[in-house]
């Protein structure tokens, strides 16, 4: 570990259960745990319950008259279109070219207070973007280190949730502000695993005890603390998105399908011009998902060529899926590309012959 990686409040807890660390975003954060690995912890969450701790991730706070406003004037997504308390998915882009500096949640708590949840490794850009365009009266905290954040997730998350007396009864996207043991902990309805689940938002101080509560709660369920390695398999399961892969400055909302996310009709946004000139001129690649047909691990940056070996597309992640037990991928592709569509993606010079599919790979049973 080098002097600059941060350590997450939960680094002693991950060390004692023998975790394998590596670097996220400059934060050392576990990728899989002793007793089965990526496997193991990705078929708990899909069949039962993992906890993850996600406390790399960024943490900033928008105060002052106006705050809702600002912060709907700067991302993607219209805030206007959810009420306190409910929390959303957004993208910060480029003013000039569009493309993603990061995508992020942003929590609505009033109109003078949001609270938002960055990447890692772009917590202190936003922060900066945000900052050089504030107005007079508005103030724009860094809380990177404040805040832990532990992820509930799989079909028994609400029952590990209630058992700590905490809320579960929500839609998806609203929060509340909780007490446990006399310590305030927001507790999300969300995730990025494609099952129901929860985020927990404790204090940093707070958040160890948090851990060990939920890693008791969990054990009538056989669920298990679960890695970054897992997080990734299930949110690739599901087509979700990876900022620094399917979406960064090369590779905007509209190439990432993301348009979902995008409120074109609000008055302002940054990149809002740069984005429906881009959508205007059309041409670019997108976003498709590739099964394998054949045995291999589809992996970022590899070659999609189509029958004639003319280069078609690129993956930008790939993995195994535990739950299908053959390769997935996510990839760029040409225009013209159909659902259906045979391709051949180039392994290290190995020809894996493949499918095009529409995302997600796996069905859930999420309400």
């Amino acid at each position: 570990m080098t002097e600059e990686q941060k350590t997450s409040p939960l680094h002693e807890r991950h060390l004692a259960l023998g975790a394998k660390m590596a670097d996220f975003g400059g934060w050392q954060m576990p990728i899989e745990y002793p007793g089965g690995g990526v496997l193991r912890e990705h078929t708990a969450v899909r069949e039962r319950v993992g906890i993850f701790d996600v406390s790399h991730l960024g943490k900033a706070t928008v105060r002052g008259v106006g705050a809702a406003d600002f912060v709907n004037a700067c991302f993607t997504n219209d805030l206007r279109k959810i009420a306190p308390p409910k929390a959303q998915y957004t993208m910060c882009l480029d003013d000039e070219s569009a493309g993603v500096v990061d995508d992020l949640i942003q929590y609505l708590k009033s109109d003078d207070e949001v609270l938002l949840v960055p990447n890692a490794a772009n917590t202190a850009e936003v922060v900066r973007r945000m900052q050089e365009k504030a107005p007079e009266g508005l103030e724009i905290t860094d809380q990177h280190s404040e805040f832990g954040i532990i992820a509930v997730q799989g079909p028994k998350a609400p029952e590990v949730i209630e058992a700590l007396g905490l809320p579960t009864d929500m839609d998806y996207m609203s929060f509340g502000i909780a007490q446990w043991e006399g310590r305030e902990v927001i507790v999300l309805r969300s995730g990025y695993t494609g099952e129901k689940g929860f985020e927990l938002v404790p204090r940093w101080d707070d958040t160890p005890a948090l851990w060990d509560a939920l890693i008791e709660a969990m054990q009538p369920y056989d669920g298990l603390p679960c890695g970054l390695g897992a997080r990734d398999t299930l949110r690739t399961e599901m087509g979700y998105p990876l900022h620094g892969n399917e979406l960064s400055m090369e590779i905007t909302p509209n190439m990432a399908r993301a348009g979902w996310a995008v409120g074109r009709t609000k008055d302002a946004f940054w990149g809002k011009e740069a984005l429906a000139a881009q959508k205007e001129a059309g041409g670019y690649r997108l976003t498709w998902g590739l099964k394998a047909t054949g045995r291999g691990i589809p992996r970022s940056h590899c070659e999609v060529k189509n029958a004639d070996g003319a280069v078609i597309g690129e993956v930008t992640s790939g993995t195994m899926s535990p739950t299908l037990k053959v390769g997935i991928a996510i990839a760029l592709m040409d225009r013209g590309t159909k659902e259906g569509d045979e391709v051949v993606i180039d392994v290290r010079g190995r020809e894996l012959p493949a499918v095009v599919v529409k995302p997600p790979f796996v069905q859930t049973q999420v309400d």
